[in-house]
C-alpha cells in the first residue's frame, strides 16, 4: 500500500518508494508493480499521472483524478510554470555552495526515433547542504568526497537532474546510466544500499481547480541517515 501524502476530489499525491515504476513501460517489461495501478486499486477509481519519477527516484509523486485536471497540470510540469520542485541528491565530489546549470538537453532515444532531434532549454539550481568524506580510495586520493545537494529543476526535461549533474562532473551516486559504475558499487557496499540517491523532497503548486496553494512534502527514508557518519564540517 502506498503512503498517501495528499488527497482531495481532484488530486492525489503519494510517497513513491525507490525501485517502484510510476507506470508500465516497455523498457522494464519484467516489472509487475507500478505506482499508478497500486494507487488506482487503493482508491478504487481511475488515476492519471501528472508527471513521472524514475524507477530509482523516491518521493513526492502527483496524480490527477480526471483527464481534464491531468491536462491542466501537464503543461505546468513540462515548463515549470507555477510550481516549485525540490529534490535531494548525493553526488560525487564537492560542488560550489550554490549555482545554476543552464545546459540544453537533447531529447531521449525514444523521442529521437520519433524524429524529434532538437535540444531543449534546461535549467537547474542547486545548493550544497552537507559534505561527506567516504573511506573509499579513488586514484591517488585515500578518501572519496561526496555532497548532499538540494536541486530545483526549473524545466521538466527527462532525466534532467541526472544529466545536468553529470554535465558539471558531479554525477548522482547510484546512477547506473550517468554515473561511474566502480564508484557506485563501492558506495553500495559501504552503505549496504544499492540505490539511486535521488529523492523528490517537496512540491509546491497552485491547485488547478480551487486555486489554493499546496505544499506537499515527503521526508527521505531512514537510509539517508547513513550518510551522517561521514559528514564533515
Amino acid at each position: 500500500m502506498l503512503n498517501i501524502l495528499y488527497l482531495d476530489d481532484y488530486l492525489a499525491s503519494v510517497d513513491k518508494p525507490a525501485g517502484l515504476l510510476t507506470h508500465r513501460t516497455g523498457l522494464d517489461a519484467g516489472e509487475t508493480r507500478f505506482a499508478l495501478q497500486m494507487l488506482r486499486d487503493q482508491l478504487g477509481r481511475p488515476v492519471w499521472p501528472v508527471h513521472r519519477l524514475d524507477k530509482g527516484t523516491s518521493g513526492v509523486l502527483l496524480f490527477a483524478l480526471s483527464a481534464e485536471v491531468a491536462r491542466r497540470l501537464g503543461s505546468a510540469f513540462e515548463h515549470g510554470e507555477g510550481l516549485h520542485k525540490s529534490y535531494w541528491a548525493v553526488v560525487r565530489g564537492w560542488p560550489a555552495d550554490h549555482g545554476e546549470i543552464d545546459h540544453p538537453l537533447r531529447r531521449m532515444d525514444d523521442e529521437a526515433r520519433a524524429g524529434r532531434l532538437d535540444r531543449l532549454p534546461a535549467q537547474t539550481r542547486y545548493q550544497r547542504l552537507a559534505c561527506y568524506e567516504l573511506p573509499l580510495p579513488q586514484g591517488p586520493h585515500p578518501r572519496t568526497r561526496a555532497a548532499l545537494l538540494a536541486l530545483q529543476p526549473l524545466t521538466g526535461r527527462r532525466h534532467q537532474l541526472r544529466r545536468h549533474m553529470k554535465h558539471i562532473a558531479h554525477p548522482i551516486l547510484g546512477d547506473s546510466t550517468h554515473g561511474k559504475g566502480p564508484l557506485n558499487r563501492a558506495v553500495a557496499a559501504l552503505l549496504g544500499q544499492h540505490r539511486l540517491w535521488l529523492h523528490a523532497h517537496r512540491l509546491r503548486l497552485t491547485h488547478p481547480v480551487t486555486g489554493a496553494a499546496l505544499h506537499i512534502e515527503a521526508p527521505p527514508d531512514a537510509a539517508w541517515g547513513l550518510w551522517q557518519r561521514w559528514q564533515v564540517d
